[in-house]
């Protein structure tokens, strides 16, 4: 939750430490009171951690509901439920709740959000907002997916909007947000391939468990292709599973580091914080070039501007407010709902980028929408 409370929990373990310092002096006990006592402690010590857990919980129920009652018909309650990459992630989780902030200046909602730590407590952390009666929950990456199913068929009167989870079925009260990262990764390699210098260019990527992330990777490396028929590619995904792959940004950097030591002069992070190391690291390097993912990057990697030219982006923000209108008017769709992509401006390299690609740029761009061009990324494939 935004307001932890942890200090409530500091106090009640100091208090317990001052308890245990004032019963001190005296005969020294026996062995078997010794051991007892410790046992005791124990018991002790595992009571207060449970105490510690539920008065987590009871104060996360008590945050969602001190602004208004969400079962109300007259408060409109919005809440996030992230996946492990963290709510300010500068990329995936954060663009997901801009568009929830969005709702709350502009609809008038009041919303919150959840930040899962531990995968295994998703769909307990969808059931608080859904216990408080909240109207719409947005759960955000592919790893929600059957969480949030399984969430809307014992809340049938929720809305709720799954970002990055492709329905196979139509469910009432469920949107699946989805995006043709295929092509705008597409347009991301199809600019790394004008741009580069040595004609080796690289991508690091977050986990091939997650179809998005294999979209973005297919569609970087045949865009490149599409350009420039002499390019080496070197795309490398996380080892790790779900857990680690996008908020890794030390693997991240090395991993960019290595790409540099073989020649790379442009190089795609698209992996949440994991991306995010390896744009940092890419600055750290004069005369390179990278490209972020999802939003546009230069609001949120500040760190990046020095090679950040732009980003492959997934209109998230503008995807999720849309939706959010939508359950609040009565026009909710069922179903998979398709957003927006594109590369965001060049900010400071728009001199860089001469006339030349960028005219080339609009054609693929062009030509990707109509669909007189493919990018080649086969789903599943």
């Amino acid at each position: 939750m935004q307001k932890s409370k942890f200090w409530l929990l500091s106090l009640l373990l100091i208090l317990a430490m001052a308890l245990v310092a004032c019963g001190g002096g005296g005969d020294e006990p026996a062995a078997d009171d010794a051991d007892t006592g410790a046992e005791d402690t124990a018991t002790e010590t595992e009571d207060m951690a449970e105490e510690e857990d539920m008065a987590e919980e009871d104060m996360a129920e008590e945050d969602m509901a001190e602004e208004g009652d969400c079962a109300s018909e007259e408060v409109f309650c919005v809440g996030v439920v992230t996946d492990v990459g963290e709510i300010d992630d500068k990329s995936f989780n954060q663009s997901a709740w801009e568009g929830v902030q969005r709702a709350e200046a502009e609809l008038g909602a009041q919303v919150d959000y959840i930040e899962t730590s531990d995968a295994k407590d998703y769909g307990a952390n969808i059931g608080l907002f859904a216990d408080a009666g909240y109207d719409v929950i947005v759960t955000v990456g592919f790893a929600l997916g059957e969480a949030t199913l399984e969430a809307a068929a014992t809340y049938p009167d929720i809305y709720f909007i799954g970002v990055d989870q492709f329905q196979g079925a139509a469910v009432d009260n469920v949107a699946g947000l989805i995006f043709s990262e295929d092509k705008a990764g597409f347009l991301a390699g199809a600019l790394a391939g004008m741009l580069t210098e040595t004609n080796t260019i690289a991508a690091v990527l977050g986990t091939d468990l997650v179809p998005p992330v294999v979209a973005f990777k297919e569609g970087y490396e045949n865009g490149a292709e599409y350009v420039n028929a002499d390019i080496n590619i070197i795309s490398t995904y996380h080892p790790g599973g779900l857990d680690v792959a996008f908020t890794d940004p030390e693997w991240g950097a090395s991993t960019a580091a290595q790409a540099i030591g073989q020649g790379a002069d442009v190089i795609f992070g698209a992996g949440g914080k994991t991306g995010n190391g390896a744009l940092i690291e890419v600055a750290g390097n004069d005369g390179l070039f990278c490209i972020g993912v999802d939003s546009d990057q230069w609001e949120t990697v500040p760190e990046a501007h020095s090679c950040l030219v732009s980003s492959a982006m997934k209109l998230i923000t503008p995807g999720v407010f849309d939706l959010v209108s939508a359950a609040k008017d009565g026009s909710f769709p069922a179903g998979n709902f398709v957003g927006d992509v594109g590369l965001a401006p060049f900010h400071d390299f728009d001199g860089t980028v001469s006339d030349e690609i960028k005219a080339q740029l609009d054609e693929i761009n062009t030509a990707l929408q109509d669909g007189s061009l493919e990018t080649g990324y086969v789903p599943g494939g």
